[in-house]
């Protein structure tokens, strides 16, 4: 059973419309939006050279900016 992402109550799936809707706050997605939903809200996990790098790229992009 699903959980709703904007409340946290069950979904319940609807064949008539073709969605999973909320019984509590009444939030209607289709399976394919709730996935999506659920993908943007975990956090990515990145790895130590993937973190190095992106902390690289801030600290130049930071140093650039003092010296305009």
């Amino acid at each position: 059973m699903p959980f709703c992402p904007e409340c946290g109550g069950e979904m319940a799936y609807d064949s008539r419309i073709r969605k999973y809707a909320c019984k509590s706050c009444g939030l209607s997605l289709t399976y394919q939006e709730l996935i999506e939903i659920r993908a943007r809200s975990r956090p990515e996990i990145e790895s130590p050279e993937e973190k190095h790098r992106r902390e690289r790229k801030e600290y130049l992009k930071w140093w650039l900016s003092k010296k305009d």
